[in-house]
């Protein structure tokens, strides 16, 4: 995918797709246990609108560390590369790498500081030298990431990262709730989010947002610091800014239901 020319030519395996009740998946990710979403044109807008909800939660902050002029920077797990590529817009004199288990939702056309490559991020290791980046960025990779490769994968990260280097990580924790109570146990949201959590368990940890900070702080990383984010999944709020969320949000969440259950709920759930 990249004029790197330590990189390799792509294995057609990681292009092949299957059709799963009228869902397209990566192949590769669906044979080995790596990636249970959809990687179709649906799923595509679905991660935009997403990243626009992102943006809108962290006040269009793209990069939280206090790093002015990053040279190097990593995007593990980067999707459609919307991320990548307005940090890569912004910083023009930093070329951002990007690594995904599929190159099926990638820009044709990226900007010219943005390589992406496919890789594995279950592998043990990360494809780069020792001191290489000045941030890395995760995001959104709890459902591909095995539940035992966490630690490792982490301390994979904290291995590329020049000394004094950032690493910044965004999850889900797909736990609805509600302030007021309408959202029983017996409601289908809830039972929704249940429902997700028990299948992806045993090969992938669900709960892993949750752990985030003690497991950097395990892999030695040094202030580590957690903020928690409530994310309305409609319009419901009268804050206005949590309104105008939700409103962005509804979207998304009525996409990811469908997305991210499909294959779980029909091979692990019956």
């Amino acid at each position: 995918m990249s004029d790197d020319p330590q990189t390799e030519d792509l294995d057609p395996y990681y292009q092949q797709t299957v059709d799963l009740g009228g869902r397209e998946y990566q192949r590769y990710a669906i044979e080995n246990g790596a990636y249970f979403v959809p990687v179709d044109e649906d799923e595509e807008e679905r991660l935009r609108l997403m990243h626009d909800v992102f943006q809108l939660l962290f006040d269009g902050a793209l990069i939280f560390p206090p790093i002015r002029n990053p040279r190097r920077i990593l995007d593990c797990g980067f999707g459609t590369a919307s991320w990548a590529v307005e940090v890569a817009e912004a910083h023009p004199n930093c070329i951002v790498n990007g690594v995904d288990i599929s190159p099926l939702m990638a820009p044709e056309e990226p900007p010219e500081n943005v390589v992406l490559d496919v890789d594995d991020l279950n592998r043990a290791g990360l494809s780069f030298e020792h001191n290489t980046f000045d941030i890395v960025h995760s995001r959104m990779v709890a459902g591909g990431i095995h539940a035992d490769r966490w630690p490792r994968y982490i301390r994979d990260i904290r291995h590329v990262l020049q000394p004094g280097g950032w690493c910044q990580m965004v999850e889900i924790y797909f736990n609805a709730q509600s302030d007021n109570g309408t959202l029983t146990e017996n409601h289908a949201l809830r039972q929704w989010s249940s429902r997700y959590l028990q299948s992806m368990v045993p090969y992938k940890d669900p709960r892993s947002p949750l752990n985030l900070a003690t497991l950097m702080t395990e892999a030695g990383f040094t202030d580590v610091q957690s903020m928690v984010y409530r994310l309305p999944m409609s319009a419901w709020s009268s804050d206005p800014r949590e309104y105008a969320i939700g409103v962005a949000n509804r979207d998304n969440v009525r996409r990811l239901l469908g997305s991210h259950a499909m294959y779980p709920f029909t091979t692990r759930l019956g």
